[in-house]
């Protein structure tokens, strides 16, 4: 996995290209009506309900648009709110406030879609031994943002991008002719290159899941859209092996059966690429 600070350089890129996107050489609408020295103060108001997330991401991004921004937290990243509910209160420059704002809340509209669909996996999975996971599937440019938006739901990370984990997919192991041929290989590539990371191997059928034990040991096996019957026998047939995950077209109404299987993840690319934007507003007060 990333670490803090290969995340932290990701969102500081996102930031700083959002702007640069945004306000570009400069925002005309406020330059030419608002006086350089007027100051103000705005609310983030809630017009929804579910979870909030990326106020620590406004903080950011009022940070880097002008220093001397402040900002007074009233609820905090994961916190449950209404509509109605007021998550902060920032102050100073009118200029600078109206520049943040459209990155302000298209980040904590989609960060805060994201945690909400994730916690609502999380309490459908209470009880039981599995962890939601995110995907790769996710907005270009903005990973960072929705995977950190996935944590404060309470979801797990997945792998961040191609390079911090080996994930052995139905394509790579038809390129490379077999499971034991794309396994073997894989090991002998990251050997070869010194690189410590964990492999997980995509499994179609029962068949396959014994090809990759035979081929073995490996970090972790997904099952690809198995059944529930066929979930529980490749759990069993796996046993302390290696983990599990089951993935591909699990619904809501389906997560839990296939938490019960005794699967210790479930991937789910639609915490991040079929959610809507929860509703905020940033309004002068």
């Amino acid at each position: 996995m990333i670490s803090q600070r290969h995340l932290n350089q990701e969102i500081d890129l996102i930031i700083h290209n959002a702007i640069r996107e945004d306000v570009g050489p400069g925002d005309y609408s406020s330059l030419a009506c608002i006086p350089l020295e007027k100051e103000g103060k705005a609310k983030l108001l809630v017009k929804d309900e579910g979870i909030i997330a990326g106020v620590k991401l406004a903080r950011m991004i009022f940070a880097h648009v002008d220093p001397h921004l402040k900002v007074e937290v009233l609820i905090k990243d994961g916190q449950a709110v209404k509509h109605g509910d007021i998550v902060f209160y920032v102050e100073g420059s009118s200029q600078s406030i109206l520049q943040a704002e459209r990155l302000v809340l298209n980040s904590m509209q989609r960060m805060s879609a994201i945690a909400t669909k994730t916690h609502k996996y999380v309490v459908l999975l209470k009880g039981t031994k599995t962890k939601i996971l995110d995907t790769r599937k996710t907005t270009p440019g903005f990973r960072a943002l929705e995977k950190w938006a996935v944590k404060i739901g309470g979801g797990v990370n997945h792998r961040f991008g191609l390079y911090d984990m080996v994930m052995l997919k139905d394509n790579h192991i038809d390129y490379a002719g077999s499971i034991a041929n794309a396994i073997s290989k894989t090991k002998s590539y990251l050997a070869e290159n010194k690189l410590d990371l964990k492999i997980i191997v995509e499994a179609r059928n029962l068949d396959e899941v014994q090809q990759i034990l035979d081929a073995g040991p490996v970090y972790r096996i997904l099952l690809d859209n198995f059944n529930y019957d066929d979930t529980r026998k490749a759990v069993e047939l796996i046993g302390d092996r290696c983990l599990t995950e089951s993935s591909g077209g699990i619904t809501d109404e389906t997560i839990r059966s296939y938490a019960e299987c005794g699967v210790d993840f479930i991937s789910s690319g639609a915490l991040t690429h079929s959610v809507n934007n929860m509703d905020l507003s940033l309004k002068a007060v």
